[in-house]
């Protein structure tokens, strides 16, 4: 069974997701169903993407032999998924793929698709910053008590052994949990070279668990004492306010270079100039721009306990983990100071990146929607 995926073709493959990834909020899940649908699409597979609506886009499209359909807002995508599927106006699926960010689908209870749930991590840190009170409370009942229930019995995929193991601690049989990891795109060349002042970058979506305020305070701490020291955030996000709130109130305007949504070859630049990429996520199922940074021999200082970044970083290897804010702001003071160490870290960053590719992802991926059409739980060896 497992040593043919292309066994797959014909087959129609309904992915539930709350964004895609044209969606001006899209991150690394969002480009990871890209991958993987692309994957999938390559196989011979008819791959259906329903998710949320958002402004300038279709409600329906065809793009790379992917068909899309978008429906409801970032809370009623959730009905509407399940009404779209109940009532077969996405076509019949032969398996779905429910992406759980937080709140599940609940496909399971509309289809008898086999069903395989894609989570990237758990949320329990998220719920109670990004919605206070009695919706974070019920939000993550529904994660953490419901989710597990509804789905047992159905394979789950997981993008790191991190994410798997606070899958078990919520009640999810290991039994049905197989991890499938990121991809890293080929590094695009450009001419760029390092930066010659201290450049530090920060890749992500403004949100308030990115907590960038993590790495402006980096700058801020550091300023008298690495002359030039730089902060270029690279992304958006209904956060961005607030930062660029904080960044005055700080004084730091000189500091911090707020570049907003930027073209792949300017992100591809920063990451090329930078000299280190601050990562102060509370929590990560892998941190997909830990190996886009380390591709060009960027290293990376987190957090250890977001969790996916004890994988896609190795602590002194190819970048350094923390355990907290003060240990975050001397690791990027020690290696500022430390030439050869951030040298040595750069050229493990390159390595470590080049272990991780998307054709690898999409194979073991196929691989899983094999085995759940045959009935089949798959746990490792891919």
């Amino acid at each position: 069974m497992l040593d043919d995926a292309h066994s797959l073709a014909g087959r129609h493959v309904v992915f539930l997701s709350w964004r895609d990834s044209g969606n001006p909020e899209a991150g690394g899940a969002e480009l990871y169903l890209d991958r993987m649908a692309t994957g999938l699409v390559q196989r011979g597979c008819r791959v259906t993407v329903f998710s949320a609506r958002y402004p300038g886009t279709p409600d329906d499209e065809v793009e790379n032999g992917i068909r899309y359909v978008r429906r409801g807002s970032k809370l009623s995508v959730y009905a509407q998924g399940m009404w779209q599927v109940l009532t077969r106006r996405l076509g019949r699926p032969d398996v779905v793929v429910d992406v759980q960010n937080g709140l599940p689908f609940f496909s399971p209870v509309v289809t008898r698709a086999p069903v395989v749930v894609l989570v990237h991590h758990v949320h329990h840190e998220q719920w109670p910053i990004v919605y206070p009170g009695l919706v974070g409370r019920i939000g993550w009942f529904l994660e953490h008590r419901v989710s597990p229930w509804l789905y047992r019995g159905h394979q789950y995929v997981a993008v790191s052994a991190a994410t798997r193991a606070d899958l078990r601690r919520q009640g999810v049989d290991q039994d049905n949990v197989v991890v499938v990891h990121n991809g890293i795109d080929p590094v695009h060349r450009i001419d760029a070279t390092r930066a010659p002042y201290p450049m530090l970058c920060v890749v992500s979506r403004l949100v308030p668990h990115k907590r960038i305020e993590h790495a402006i305070d980096t700058v801020v701490a550091l300023a008298d004492e690495v002359p030039g020291i730089r902060l270029h955030v690279v992304g958006d996000g209904w956060w961005r306010g607030h930062l660029h709130d904080y960044v005055e109130l700080l004084g730091a305007g000189d500091l911090v270079v707020f570049e907003g949504h930027v073209s792949e070859e300017r992100k591809q630049q920063i990451y090329e100039r930078a000299w280190l990429m601050l990562f102060p996520s509370i929590k990560e199922g892998w941190g997909l721009v830990v190996g886009e940074a380390g591709q060009h021999g960027t290293p990376t200082i987190a957090y250890a306990e977001a969790g996916g970044t004890t994988e896609s970083i190795i602590d002194g290897v190819s970048g350094v983990l923390v355990h907290d804010k003060r240990q975050f702001v001397e690791a990027a003071r020690q290696l500022l100071h430390d030439p050869d160490r951030l040298a040595k870290l750069s050229r493990g960053a390159r390595e470590h990146s080049d272990r991780f590719t998307w054709p690898q992802a999409q194979e073991a991926f196929a691989r899983v929607l094999q085995g759940a059409l045959e009935g089949e739980r798959v746990t490792a060896g891919l």
